[in-house]
């Protein structure tokens, strides 16, 4: 029972700060997208493409966290994104507190895409709010179509599914249909978008759909700046 306390306990506290995070990202007209994946689903290379989609319609920026290293990190800095690194050691998620302390180290001046890579993993993360405006979980490929059945608990938060990969789904048996039943008997169906980093394809529609949130994001906090 003392265990079960504890846990609350930790979560209520996360919960207030993510309620701190996200009134700040909406002072600083920030969209926050928490982008949860296995590992080596394309995490990364699903938010390089998505920027270089987007071009420079609005700012940018990265929080990476990984438990060790910094290499995803360094590929964002490479590129000119301003990215921040959050190592967690033996935690598999991140949390509103790193996040508060990651995001405040950046300088906002327009509208601005916040993308948090979360540790890779199915299924500390969705445990944890952050002040995010949006979930997205990437499914590939490559990881076989099962993992709603497995990790339920991380499709019930999904504001959008990705699938990537979608270049190697006839070479991996990927049941399309399978998946979806299983993303469908957690919650009503998301918007799904199926991707390729590698060739592009799919990406204008999971595009198209992101800047149609910041649109109402962006939109709903200048009309708030305008009312004060």
């Amino acid at each position: 029972m003392a265990r079960i306390e504890v846990r609350r306990n930790i979560l209520e506290a996360n919960e207030n700060l993510a309620l701190r995070n996200r009134n700040f990202f909406d002072a600083n007209e920030v969209l926050v997208v928490n982008v949860m994946a296995a590992p080596g689903a394309g995490k990364t290379s699903t938010i390089l493409r998505t920027i270089e989609y987007l071009g420079d319609r609005y700012a940018f920026a990265v929080i990476e966290g990984d438990m060790a290293s910094r290499i995803d990190a360094d590929v964002m800095a490479a590129k000119g994104i301003p990215v921040e690194q959050i190592n967690t050691g033996n935690m598999c998620h991140l949390d509103a507190n790193m996040i508060g302390r990651a995001a405040g180290t950046f300088t906002y001046g327009r509208p601005t895409i916040l993308f948090i890579e979360n540790v890779g993993n199915l299924v500390c993360p969705s445990e944890f709010s952050l002040g995010e405006d949006l979930n997205i979980v990437i499914a590939s490929t490559t990881e076989g179509h099962d993992k709603p059945y497995k990790y339920p608990a991380i499709y019930l938060k999904a504001d959008a599914v990705l699938i990537n990969k979608t270049d190697l789904m006839e070479a991996m048996e990927f049941d399309r249909k399978m998946f979806c039943d299983g993303v469908a008997a957690v919650k009503p169906m998301p918007p799904l978008f199926e991707i390729s980093c590698r060739d592009g394809s799919g990406l204008d529609a999971w595009v198209g759909w992101l800047t149609g949130q910041c649109e109402r994001k962006f939109g709903r906090e200048a009309r708030k700046l305008a009312e004060r």
